[in-house]
C-alpha cells in the first residue's frame, strides 16, 4: 500500500500553537523551518537561550494544559506571529522584540502554582525541537486510530503536536523504520528514534482541558509511553501535502 503524507504542521513558538502547511522546504542537518523557532523559557528555567536546552525550561502543554488550545499563524517576512485561543483575543505580536504584550496575554494560560512564562528565546539555526539533534516529527494515522479505540474516543491529532502525519501504513509500522533511511518527496531523512509522550497529550487541543489518558492508554494497551518518530533530514528536498513516503533501508 502506497504511503503518503496526509497533514504538515508546523510550530512557531514551541508549546503555544501550531498551523498546517501545505509544503515546506526541508534542509539536511536542520529542524523544519520556523518550526519551535521560538520558546517560551520559564521564570526557573536554567538557559540563558544560546543553545538548545531540555524541554523542562520551558512553559509547555505538559504543566500547562490551556497551552495546548492555541493555533498559531507566522507570517514570515515579518516574523510576526498570531496566537489564536478560545479564550481570548487574537494576540499579533513579533516574539523577538514584543515579549511584554506576550507575557500579559499568555499569563493565565499557566496555573499559578507552575513557574511563570519570563522571556522568549530563539537559537540560531535550529528549532527547540525535544531532542538535543535537529529533528522532526512523523506520525502514523492509523496508530493514533488504534490508541482512539483503546479509549473509546476520537482523538484530534493535534494534541500529539507532529510535523508529518502520514497515511497507508499499519499500527506501529513507524517504528519498525528506526534506524533506516526514508524518502518523502525529494528529501531524505534517517530515522532516529521513538517520541516518548508526556502529560501535554492529555489536553484536548480545542478546549485546553484534560480529557484522555492518553498515557496509560499508551502503557496498558501497547506496554510504552511512544508515540510516533523522530528522524533526521539528510538530504535537503521539498515535502508536499500527499508526497509519497519510500523505505530505502
Amino acid at each position: 500500500m502506497t504511503i503518503t503524507v496526509a497533514h504538515i504542521w508546523r510550530h512557531p513558538i514551541k508549546s503555544h500553537g501550531r498551523e498546517t502547511l501545505t509544503e515546506v522546504s526541508m534542509n539536511a542537518g536542520q529542524t523544519m523551518p520556523w518550526d519551535r523557532t521560538w520558546a517560551v523559557a520559564h521564570e526557573a528555567a536554567k538557559t540563558d537561550g544560546s543553545e538548545w536546552a531540555v524541554c523542562a525550561n520551558f512553559s509547555r502543554g505538559a504543566k500547562s494544559p490551556q497551552l495546548m488550545a492555541i493555533d498559531a499563524a507566522l507570517d514570515e517576512a515579518t516574523e510576526t506571529v498570531t496566537l489564536m485561543h478560545p479564550d481570548k483575543e487574537p494576540l499579533i505580536f513579533r516574539p523577538d522584540q514584543d515579549v511584554q504584550p506576550f507575557l500579559e496575554w499568555s499569563s493565565d494560560l499557566t496555573p499559578s502554582d507552575r513557574a511563570q512564562s519570563s522571556r522568549i528565546v530563539r537559537v540560531a539555526n535550529r528549532g527547540m525541537t525535544d531532542t538535543p539533534f535537529p529533528s522532526v516529527s512523523l506520525m502514523n494515522l492509523a496508530t493514533n486510530q488504534v490508541v482512539e479505540e483503546r479509549l473509546g474516543q476520537k482523538l484530534d491529532i493535534r494534541r500529539w503536536r507532529g510535523n508529518f502525519w502520514l497515511d497507508g501504513m499499519k499500527p506501529w509500522e513507524e517504528f519498525d523504520w528506526i534506524g533506516k533511511t526514508i524518502t518523502i518527496g525529494t528529501a531524505e531523512l534517517m530515522v532516529r528514534e521513538p517520541v516518548t509522550r508526556c502529560l501535554a497529550t492529555t489536553a484536548n487541543p480545542v478546549t485546553g482541558q484534560r480529557d484522555a489518558d492518553t498515557l496509560s492508554a499508551l502503557q496498558d494497551g501497547f506496554g510504552h509511553k511512544d508515540f510516533g518518530i523522530y528522524a533526521e533530514v539528510t538530504k535537503s528536498g521539498v515535502i508536499r501535502a500527499n508526497d509519497t513516503v519510500t523505505v530505502l533501508s
